[in-house]
C-alpha cells in the first residue's frame, strides 16, 4: 500500500484541530472569562497557520493570521466574547476548513466579509496593535519600549527528543528575536544508572532582551506547545547584556549546576575590551536566577521519579495513526480465522487424536484473544461523535430563537467505528426534531411555568451486549391526538380503532408522516424519522419512544457493540439452521400441548403474560414433520416480546457476519449469513423484522375477530 499523501495527512490533523477550535469557541460562549479556553483556541489557530504554510496552503495561513489579529483583543482580555462574536468566529473556522478541503470553490469575498465582521465586533475607540509576523529575521525594536523583554521558564516533556524535536534548535530560534541569556536548570537530572538515554531532563531559565510581542515567542514553540510547559512574564526595565556568541553546550567542559550559564545572541561578538564587563554581569544573573528558582527546583526533585514513571507509562500507551481500511481488512482476516478455527474444532471433536484436540483448543484460545483485541482496536469513544452536535444545537438555537442547553454524558462509552459512522445521521434528525418540535418557544414555556432555556440531553451507556444512546428533551412531549388524527387522515388506521399510545406513536416512523402545520427548512415533509428507524434497524438495533405530556420526550436507540462478529444462538428449523443474535434472546421455553392446540390464536402464556409467537416452520416453508418436542425462543426489541417456535436449539455460536448480496435485498427477515464449522451456511434472523411480522399478524387477528 502506497504512503499517504502529506497533504492528506495535514487535512486529517487539521480536522482534529478544528474539533478542538470549535469546542473551545462554543465553551467560550458559555464561560467567557475562562482564559484556558482562549489559549486553547489560539493554540489550535497557531498550529493550523504554521502547518498550512508548511504544506503550501498560503491562503489558509494568511486568513488564519488575520483571524488571530482580529481576535487578539479577546486574548488580551480587553473585550469579552459575546454570542455574536462567537458566531462570527465559528463562521471563520468553517471558512478555514473550506480553504483546506476544497480551496478551489472558496470565495475570497466571503472570507473578507467574515474578517470585516470580526474586526467590527472587536473594534473600539483604541485600535488594536497589529501582530508582527516573524519570518526568519528578528523584528526591529521600537524607538521607545515599555519593557526590556521577557523572562521564560521552559520545561519540555521527557519524550520530546524521541519525537524529533531538539530543544537547542528551539533556543537558537528564540535568540533570533534578540539577545538571550540562558541558564540550564539541572535539578531534575537523575543519577546515571536511572537515566533514560532518549529522555530530556534539562529545563531552561531564559531572559530574552527583545521588545517583541508574545505571539512571536509562541510562534517559536508552535509545534511543541502540547509537549512543553512555558512560563512567561515581562522583564523589568534593565540594560540588556552585551551580545556574545552562541556557546554550544556539548563543546564546553561540564560545570557545577550553580555556575552553569549560556549566553545566546544573534549579533557579532563584543570587542575584547568590553569582555570583562560582559562576563561579570552573567555571573550576577546566574546567582539571581538560582535564588529565584530554588523552591521550584526542590519540588521538581521530589517529583522527578513520578515523572519518569509517567514517561514510561506514556510510552506504553503511545498511539499510531492507522488507515481505517487496514482495520477493516484485519477484521475480515480475523473473521476468516474464526471460521477456520470452528471447522478445526469440529474435526478434532470427531476424531480420537488427543494431540489434535489440544492444538485445536490452543488455536481456539488464541483466535478468541485475537478477535477481542482486533475488535478493541476498532472501538471508538462515542464522545468523538457527540462533539459534532454542539455546533448543530448552537446554530439551531440561534436560528429558531430558542435558548437551548445541550448536555452530554457517557462520552467514554465505546462503540465500533462503523457504528459511529452510521449513527451520525439518525442523531442529527433526532436532535433537530427535539429542538424544532419538542422545545417550545420562550413565551409558551413561560406560560407553562418552565424555565426560559430548553434542555437537550444526549447520553450513552453500556447495557449488556448493547449500547443505549438516548436523546431526551424537556419540551412539550408528543401530541398523541394530533398524531392519531394525522394517521386517520392518511388512512393508516380506521376511525375509532382501539390503539395504545405506544402504537399510535409508532406512526411517526411511517414514511411521509409529519404532523407539522407548515413546511420549513427544518421539517414538515415527513422525511426523517422513517430514515432514522430504517438506519437503526440496518444496524441490527431498535428504537424506543417514550413521552410525558408537558414534560418532554425520550428516544432510546439500542445498538449492538459491533457489526462484525456477534454471539449467536444456533437453531434448527426442519433441515435448515439459523442464527438468532444472542443479545435479543430473553429465554427459552417448551411449547406445551395447550399451545399446540391453540393454532388459531398464536399466543403463549408466559407467567401470566400473553406473548405472540411465530412458527418458523411456516415462515420458512420447511418440509417434513416437525419435532415432537418443539422449543419457543422468547426474543425482544424494546418493550415488545415475541416467541419463535423452532425444532431444536443447538447452542451458542460465535458468528462472523457476512452481508447478503443485492440479489437478496427483498428478503427482509434475514440480516446476513455466516459460515458454520462444517463449511455450510446459516442465515442470521433479523429480530426487528420478525417482531414487525408478529405485530402485523396480531393486528390481522384483531380485525378478523372484530369482523
Amino acid at each position: 500500500m502506497s504512503a499517504m499523501d502529506p497533504t492528506e495527512i495535514f487535512r486529517q490533523e487539521a480536522s482534529e484541530l478544528f474539533e478542538v477550535l470549535e469546542g473551545s469557541l462554543l465553551d467560550l460562549g458559555l464561560r467567557p472569562d475562562d482564559r484556558e479556553l482562549v489559549d486553547s483556541a489560539f493554540r489550535a489557530l497557531h498550529t493550523i497557520k504554521g502547518s498550512g504554510a508548511m504544506f503550501g496552503f498560503d491562503k489558509v495561513a494568511s486568513f488564519t493570521h488575520e483571524f488571530e489579529t482580529a481576535f487578539d483583543r479577546v486574548r488580551k482580555g480587553e473585550i469579552k466574547p459575546t454570542q455574536e462574536l462567537i458566531s462570527v468566529a465559528l463562521a471563520a473556522k468553517d471558512y478555514i476548513r473550506a480553504l483546506i478541503e476544497d480551496p478551489q470553490s472558496t470565495d475570497d469575498i466571503i472570507g473578507e466579509a467574515i474578517l470585516d465582521d470580526l474586526k467590527r465586533f472587536v473594534s473600539a475607540d483604541t485600535p488594536t496593535v497589529p501582530v508582527v509576523e516573524i519570518a526568519g529575521a528578528p523584528p526591529l525594536a521600537p524607538v521607545e519600549s515599555k519593557r526590556a523583554g521577557w523572562h521564560l521558564y521552559l520545561e519540555f516533556e521527557s519524550h520530546i527528543l524521541r519525537n524529533g524535536s531538539n530543544p537547542l534548535d528551539l533556543l537558537e530560534d528564540l535568540c533570533k528575536l534578540g539577545p538571550c541569556f540562558v541558564v540550564p536548570v539541572t535539578d531534575g537530572v537523575p543519577f546515571l544508572d536511572e537515566m533514560e538515554p532518549e529522555d530530556c531532563y534539562l529545563k531552561w531559565d531564559v531572559k530574552l532582551h527583545a521588545a517583541c510581542d508574545k505571539d512571536a515567542i509562541d510562534d517559536v514553540f508552535m509545534f511543541v506547545q502540547d509537549e512543553m510547559r512555558l512560563t512567561l512574564s515581562p522583564l523589568e526595565q534593565v540594560e540588556a547584556p552585551a551580545p556574545a556568541p552562541l556557546l554550544q553546550l556539548l563543546d564546553e567542559e561540564p560545570a557545577p549546576p550553580a555556575e552553569t550559564a549560556v549566553v545566546m545572541a544573534d549579533a557579532a561578538p563584543a570587542p575584547v575590551a568590553e569582555q570583562p564587563a560582559a562576563k561579570a554581569e552573567p555571573t550576577a544573573q546566574v546567582a539571581k536566577s538560582e535564588a529565584a528558582t530554588e523552591p521550584k527546583a526542590e519540588i521538581k526533585r521530589e517529583a522527578a521519579p513520578a515523572r519518569r514513571e509517567d514517561a514510561k507509562q506514556e510510552r506504553g500507551i503511545a498511539t499510531v495513526r492507522v488507515q481505517a481500511e487496514r482495520l477493516d481488512e484485519l477484521m475480515d482476516r480475523v473473521g476468516e480465522l474464526v471460521i477456520a478455527q470452528a471447522r478445526l474444532t469440529q474435526l478434532a471433536a470427531s476424531g480420537s487424536d488427543l494431540s489434535i484436540k489440544m492444538i485445536a483448543e490452543e488455536i481456539e484460545r488464541l483466535a478468541s484473544s485475537l478477535r477481542d483485541t482486533t475488535m478493541g482496536a476498532r472501538m471508538v469513544p462515542i464522545g468523538s461523535l457527540f462533539g459534532r452536535f454542539r455546533r448543530l444545537v448552537h446554530d439551531l438555537s440561534r436560528d429558531l430563537s430558542k435558548p437551548v442547553e445541550f448536555v452530554t454524558s457517557g462520552e467514554d462509552t465505546e462503540l465500533d467505528k462503523t457504528m459511529i459512522e452510521c449513527l451520525a445521521d439518525p442523531l442529527v434528525h433526532l436532535i433537530r426534531n427535539a429542538i424544532d418540535h419538542g422545545i417550545e418557544d420562550t413565551a409558551t414555556r413561560a406560560a407553562n411555568g418552565k424555565t426560559e432555556q430548553g434542555r437537550i440531553e444526549l447520553a450513552a451507556v453500556h447495557s449488556g451486549a448493547q449500547v443505549l444512546v438516548t436523546v431526551k428533551d424537556n419540551g412539550g412531549g408528543l401530541n398523541t391526538a394530533r398524531i392519531r388524527a394525522k394517521a386517520e387522515e392518511q388512512g393508516l388506521i380506521a376511525a375509532g380503532a382501539v390503539l395504545s399510545d405506544h402504537e399510535i406513536h409508532q406512526f411517526l416512523f411511517h414514511p411521509g408522516f409529519s404532523t407539522a402545520q407548515t413546511i420549513s427548512a427544518l421539517s414538515g415533509r415527513g422525511v426523517g424519522m422513517d430514515v432514522v428507524k430504517r438506519t437503526i434497524e440496518n444496524m441490527r438495533g431498535s428504537i424506543d419512544l417514550s413521552t410525558r405530556p408537558g414534560q418532554g420526550t425520550t428516544v432510546t436507540l439500542r445498538l449492538p457493540l459491533t457489526l462484525a462478529i456477534i454471539e449467536g444462538l444456533l437453531i434448527r428449523v426442519g433441515e435448515g439452521r439459523y442464527i438468532i443474535p444472542l443479545s435479543a434472546v430473553e429465554e427459552c421455553v417448551e411449547l406445551t400441548a395447550e399451545d399446540e392446540r391453540s393454532r388459531g390464536r398464536n399466543f403463549l402464556n408466559v407467567r401470566g403474560n400473553l406473548v405472540p409467537f411465530l412458527r418458523l416452520r411456516e415462515i420458512m416453508s420447511s418440509s417434513g414433520a416437525p419435532d415432537r418436542h418443539q422449543k419457543t425462543i422468547i426474543i425482544s426489541t424494546g418493550e415488545t416480546r415475541v416467541g419463535l417456535v423452532v425444532d431444536q436449539i443447538i447452542g451458542n455460536h460465535q458468528t462472523v457476519i457476512k452481508s447478503l448480496s443485492k440479489l437478496h435485498s427483498d428478503v427482509t427477515i434475514f440480516s446476513g449469513a455466516t459460515i458454520l464449522g462444517d463449511g455450510t451456511a446459516a442465515l442470521i434472523l433479523d429480530v426487528a423484522q420478525l417482531v414487525t411480522l408478529a405485530q402485523s399478524q396480531v393486528e390481522k387477528q384483531h380485525i378478523s375477530e372484530a369482523a
